[in-house]
């Protein structure tokens, strides 16, 4: 290692430039060659969880980049009705291209109502189910699903058995933390915040354009 860093050290701009093309072809070709490989199209279910911030976030931005792409999309929010977010504002210029649905009456904790947010949460699913399956939408976010799965308030059977049957090309994304082991295990995306530092713990409250 010692050796090759002294060599770089005596070489010319002019031959380093000429070594890091050589470097970078040897690695386009080998890409190239791992990319024809990979031809099955098909619609994604990806799920968004873990304790650290941005799931929803990731989940709208892959939203945007839909509906830059002229898709149509669905969104079913199942716990955050009440809140005014910065991204439902902007999706509401599009009303061609997204459907919007707010099902739920806030977090559990806030209306300390199991049977209400249970018959909330089985609204948002019967709702879910008909979006996913119908012919105008490509693209569904269930986001916070996680969280009434987690609360037991829909049959984790059921959902998983209803989205192995899910149209083709359908993607369904589904955000929320403690995601089930059965959802984790069907989709065909996984990704995991983890938290590393968080101003919630500094006493610093939810800061407009950040987390809403």
């Amino acid at each position: 290692m010692a050796e090759k860093s002294e060599l770089l050290q005596t070489m010319t701009e002019a031959e380093l430039d000429a070594r890091h093309a050589e470097k970078m072809k040897k690695k386009k070709a080998a890409r190239d060659k791992i990319l024809a490989t990979k031809t099955i199209e098909k619609g994604l279910l990806i799920v968004h969880t873990g304790k650290g911030k941005g799931k929803s976030t990731a989940a709208f931005g892959l939203v945007f980049r839909a509906l830059g792409n002229g898709m149509k999309i669905a969104v079913v929010q199942f716990v955050k009705g009440k809140w005014e977010t910065g991204e439902r504002k902007v999706l509401e210029h599009f009303p061609d291209q997204v459907t919007m649905t707010a099902m739920g009456d806030g977090f559990t904790w806030e209306t300390q109502d199991r049977q209400r947010d249970i018959a909330a949460a089985k609204a948002a699913w019967e709702r879910a189910k008909a979006l996913i399956l119908d012919d105008e939408h490509q693209m569904v976010l269930l986001d916070e699903l996680n969280i009434v799965l987690r609360y037991d308030y829909l049959d984790i059977a059921e959902v998983v058995e209803f989205l192995k049957a899910k149209p083709e090309m359908k993607h369904v994304i589904v955000t929320g933390r403690n995601a089930k082991d059965e959802l984790i295990e069907l989709a065909d995306l996984v990704t995991e915040m983890e938290m590393i530092k968080h101003p919630f713990r500094s006493g610093v409250k939810a800061q407009k354009g950040i987390e809403f």
